[in-house]
Protein backbone atom coordinates (compact mmCIF):
# COMPACT_ATOMS: atom_id res chain seq x y z
CA UNK A 1 0.00 0.00 0.00
CA UNK A 2 1.47 3.42 -0.97
CA UNK A 3 1.83 6.22 1.77
CA UNK A 4 -1.24 8.23 1.14
CA UNK A 5 0.90 11.44 1.66
CA UNK A 6 3.40 10.26 -0.63
CA UNK A 7 4.48 12.39 -3.72
CA UNK A 8 2.69 9.81 -6.00
CA UNK A 9 -0.30 10.21 -4.74
CA UNK A 10 -0.20 14.11 -4.62
CA UNK A 11 0.72 14.08 -8.22
CA UNK A 12 -2.28 11.30 -8.69
CA UNK A 13 -4.63 13.96 -6.74
CA UNK A 14 -3.86 17.44 -8.52
CA UNK A 15 -4.22 15.40 -11.48
CA UNK A 16 -7.50 14.25 -11.13
CA UNK A 17 -8.61 17.39 -9.69
CA UNK A 18 -6.94 19.31 -13.13
CA UNK A 19 -8.42 17.26 -15.30
CA UNK A 20 -11.57 15.35 -14.40
CA UNK A 21 -14.31 18.31 -13.43
CA UNK A 22 -13.15 21.03 -16.18
CA UNK A 23 -13.16 17.93 -18.81
CA UNK A 24 -16.93 17.31 -17.47
CA UNK A 25 -17.79 20.88 -17.39
CA UNK A 26 -17.02 21.55 -21.32
CA UNK A 27 -18.56 17.76 -22.01
CA UNK A 28 -21.65 19.41 -20.17
CA UNK A 29 -21.48 22.85 -21.93
CA UNK A 30 -21.51 20.72 -25.41
CA UNK A 31 -24.30 18.95 -24.66
CA UNK A 32 -26.33 21.34 -23.35
CA UNK A 33 -25.11 23.84 -26.48
CA UNK A 34 -26.44 21.06 -28.53
CA UNK A 35 -29.99 20.16 -26.92
CA UNK A 36 -30.57 24.52 -26.90
CA UNK A 37 -29.57 24.89 -30.35
CA UNK A 38 -31.11 22.07 -32.16
CA UNK A 39 -33.83 21.42 -30.31
CA UNK A 40 -35.13 24.92 -28.33
CA UNK A 41 -34.63 22.99 -25.10
CA UNK A 42 -34.14 25.28 -21.98
CA UNK A 43 -31.30 23.92 -19.66
CA UNK A 44 -34.21 23.27 -17.02
CA UNK A 45 -35.78 21.16 -19.58
CA UNK A 46 -33.04 19.23 -21.08
CA UNK A 47 -31.70 17.97 -17.05
CA UNK A 48 -35.36 16.93 -16.50
CA UNK A 49 -35.59 14.62 -19.84
CA UNK A 50 -31.88 13.54 -18.80
CA UNK A 51 -33.01 12.36 -15.27
CA UNK A 52 -36.63 10.94 -16.72
CA UNK A 53 -34.32 9.02 -19.16
CA UNK A 54 -32.24 8.05 -15.92
CA UNK A 55 -35.14 6.75 -14.53
CA UNK A 56 -37.19 8.95 -12.36
CA UNK A 57 -40.38 8.73 -12.60
CA UNK A 58 -42.37 11.15 -10.95
CA UNK A 59 -42.02 15.20 -10.41
CA UNK A 60 -41.21 14.50 -6.69
CA UNK A 61 -38.73 12.46 -7.35
CA UNK A 62 -37.47 14.46 -9.89
CA UNK A 63 -38.29 17.98 -7.18
CA UNK A 64 -35.91 16.10 -4.60
CA UNK A 65 -32.94 15.17 -7.15
CA UNK A 66 -32.86 18.96 -8.11
CA UNK A 67 -33.56 19.90 -4.92
CA UNK A 68 -36.07 22.53 -6.15
CA UNK A 69 -40.01 22.65 -5.41
CA UNK A 70 -42.41 20.82 -7.03
CA UNK A 71 -44.56 23.60 -9.02
CA UNK A 72 -41.18 24.45 -10.20
CA UNK A 73 -40.01 20.94 -11.79
CA UNK A 74 -43.94 20.80 -12.62
CA UNK A 75 -43.30 24.10 -14.86
CA UNK A 76 -40.70 21.86 -16.90
CA UNK A 77 -42.69 18.88 -17.33
CA UNK A 78 -45.69 20.57 -18.53
CA UNK A 79 -43.47 22.25 -21.16
CA UNK A 80 -42.45 18.89 -22.38
CA UNK A 81 -45.39 17.45 -22.04
CA UNK A 82 -46.74 19.91 -24.34
CA UNK A 83 -43.99 19.55 -26.65
CA UNK A 84 -44.83 15.72 -26.77
CA UNK A 85 -41.36 14.72 -25.22
CA UNK A 86 -42.65 13.43 -21.77
CA UNK A 87 -46.02 11.53 -21.08
CA UNK A 88 -47.94 11.18 -17.90
CA UNK A 89 -49.31 7.95 -16.73
CA UNK A 90 -51.42 7.68 -14.23
CA UNK A 91 -50.19 4.60 -11.82
CA UNK A 92 -53.17 1.57 -11.75
CA UNK A 93 -52.57 0.95 -8.11
CA UNK A 94 -51.98 4.26 -6.54
CA UNK A 95 -53.18 6.83 -8.77
CA UNK A 96 -52.16 9.83 -6.30
CA UNK A 97 -48.93 8.30 -8.41
CA UNK A 98 -48.44 9.98 -11.87
CA UNK A 99 -45.59 8.17 -14.06
CA UNK A 100 -43.72 10.56 -16.24
CA UNK A 101 -41.98 8.79 -19.16
CA UNK A 102 -40.06 9.88 -22.88
CA UNK A 103 -42.13 9.36 -25.47
CA UNK A 104 -40.86 8.23 -28.30
CA UNK A 105 -40.21 11.60 -29.77
CA UNK A 106 -38.32 12.76 -26.22
CA UNK A 107 -36.18 9.41 -26.61
CA UNK A 108 -34.93 9.79 -30.02
CA UNK A 109 -34.52 13.86 -28.95
CA UNK A 110 -32.22 12.75 -26.32
CA UNK A 111 -30.58 9.09 -28.38
CA UNK A 112 -29.73 12.06 -30.89
CA UNK A 113 -27.67 14.32 -27.84
CA UNK A 114 -26.31 11.50 -26.35
CA UNK A 115 -25.05 10.62 -29.94
CA UNK A 116 -23.81 14.02 -30.47
CA UNK A 117 -21.97 13.76 -27.27
CA UNK A 118 -20.49 10.56 -28.61
CA UNK A 119 -19.03 12.08 -31.53
CA UNK A 120 -18.15 15.62 -29.97
CA UNK A 121 -15.49 12.84 -27.22
CA UNK A 122 -14.47 10.79 -30.62
CA UNK A 123 -13.30 14.04 -32.12
CA UNK A 124 -11.29 14.97 -29.23
CA UNK A 125 -9.82 11.43 -29.30
CA UNK A 126 -9.33 10.82 -32.76
CA UNK A 127 -5.75 12.54 -33.08
CA UNK A 128 -4.87 9.97 -30.26
CA UNK A 129 -2.36 7.54 -30.97
CA UNK A 130 -2.93 3.33 -30.17
CA UNK A 131 -1.01 3.96 -27.24
CA UNK A 132 -2.24 6.87 -25.67
CA UNK A 133 -5.73 5.47 -26.25
CA UNK A 134 -4.72 2.30 -23.94
CA UNK A 135 -3.41 4.45 -21.76
CA UNK A 136 -6.54 6.55 -21.23
CA UNK A 137 -8.77 3.30 -21.28
CA UNK A 138 -6.40 1.96 -18.71
CA UNK A 139 -6.61 4.87 -16.67
CA UNK A 140 -10.33 4.83 -16.44
CA UNK A 141 -10.66 1.82 -16.05
CA UNK A 142 -8.19 1.71 -13.05
CA UNK A 143 -9.99 5.21 -11.51
CA UNK A 144 -13.22 3.09 -11.68
CA UNK A 145 -12.37 0.14 -9.66
CA UNK A 146 -10.58 2.24 -7.01
CA UNK A 147 -13.06 4.69 -6.58
CA UNK A 148 -16.04 1.68 -6.89
CA UNK A 149 -13.93 0.10 -3.56
CA UNK A 150 -14.69 1.62 -0.13
CA UNK A 151 -11.31 3.62 0.89
CA UNK A 152 -9.21 1.69 3.13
Amino acid sequence: MTDPSSPAIELAIDRIWETLPPLWQRLRAAIRAYATENFNLSVEQFHTLRLVRRGLGSVSELAAEKRISRPAISQAVEALVQRGLLSRTTSLEDRRYIRLELTPEGQALMDAVYQHARAWIGAHLQASSSEDLGAVIQGLETLQRLFDEPAA
